[in-house]
């Protein structure tokens, strides 16, 4: 695990120009700009930074191993910060799932009223969530799956382009096509995911008609990050090239780290080999040892084509403040010689 202590930064050193929109109005945020829920990394001291500073940031319920300890979590970030944060709730398909109605039910105890879902269509969430005050970002790979989610009556959604870590679904549409399409489409606040790492995505996601922006890897490079060092500095000297593609045949494709181990998977795929046999590989246990322990070949860990711009290991406040910061500098200084 790194040796840098987590630090929750309360004052504010220079005064942040604020930019207000549709998203921050919904969910009572300063700044458009939330880090997304990542398992083993969205955890209470990360989450209290991004929110003291204004963002918003996110728990992710299923990196504790149980609902009670998803209370713990939400009772420490609470004595790090008393702005909002959210907790995100992902479903997927599992021979052995989760007590999902567990963790649902220890989320709404613990008075949490922004909830990010993923994985899976939010619409059985919803009544109770509703009934409690909750509200709903819905992250998706998709126009479609915005409008379904907008539908059933999320607050926001969160649209992930082809850069992002992590699934991108199967259409493999970037960013600078899916965000002014979802613009096009959407009633409802959307904030972009996927590819951004500073002010300057920021004021390109609110050019093309996002409301905000989510960030992952930038925010899994910061001081508050509880993931190894040695990960982190193999982000800042990585590019935009080094990252797979795994599972493209499977149609569940998943953008990782570039390593000897997703090398690997990418080969067999690719030789006709299916799902068990790249199993072992692809073990959840062998990522998470790759965050705690610092071995970035040990196993498959997820990171997005933006570790091309992630060139330093700042604390997560600051990467808020400096995003906002120049995202406004673009928009109105840069842009001001267009006027």
């Amino acid at each position: 695990m790194s040796d840098q202590t987590p630090v929750v930064e309360r004052a504010q050193r220079v005064e942040t120009p604020t930019l207000r929109t549709r998203f921050t109005e919904a969910l009572g945020i300063e700044h458009p700009v939330v880090q997304g829920g990542m398992m083993w990394v969205g955890r209470a001291e990360l989450a209290a930074a991004v929110s003291e500073a204004g963002g918003l940031g996110m728990i992710t319920a299923l990196t504790q191993p149980t609902p009670a300890d998803l209370t713990k979590e939400i009772e420490r970030a609470r004595t790090l910060t008393d702005k909002p944060f959210g907790v995100n709730l992902t479903i997927l398909p599992s021979i052995s799932p989760p007590p999902y109605d567990e963790y649902r039910r220890a989320i709404i105890d613990a008075g949490i009223t922004i909830v990010e879902t993923a994985g899976a269509n939010p619409e059985p969430h919803m009544d109770l969530f509703r009934e409690h005050g909750v509200r709903i970002i819905h992250k998706c790979t998709s126009v479609r799956h915005a409008l379904k989610a907008q539908k059933v009556g999320v607050t926001a959604v969160s649209i992930d382009g082809f850069e992002c870590a992590g699934h991108p679904g199967e259409d493999d549409v970037p960013g600078l096509v899916l965000i002014p399409a979802a613009a096009d489409a959407l009633e409802i606040p959307f904030i972009a995911s996927g590819g951004f790492a500073d002010g300057r995505g920021l004021a390109a996601a609110l050019a093309l008609g996002a409301d905000g922006v989510n960030m992952g890897s930038r925010f899994m490079c910061t001081i508050e990050s509880p993931i190894a060092q040695s990960v982190k500095e193999r982000i800042v000297a990585a590019s935009e090239l080094d990252t797979n593609l795994i599972f493209r045949s499977l149609r569940n494709t998943a953008r990782v780290a570039k390593n000897t181990v997703s090398d690997e998977v990418v080969q067999i795929l690719k030789d006709g080999g299916q799902f068990p046999d790249v199993q072992p590989l692809v073990a959840g246990a062998r990522g998470r040892k790759v965050f705690e322990d610092g071995d970035v070949e040990a196993g498959i860990w997820t990171v997005g084509q933006v570790q091309g711009i992630i060139r330093d290991i700042p604390s997560a406040g600051e990467v808020v403040r400096r995003t906002v910061a120049q995202a406004h500098e673009v928009l109105t200084r840069r842009l001001s010689q267009f006027a």
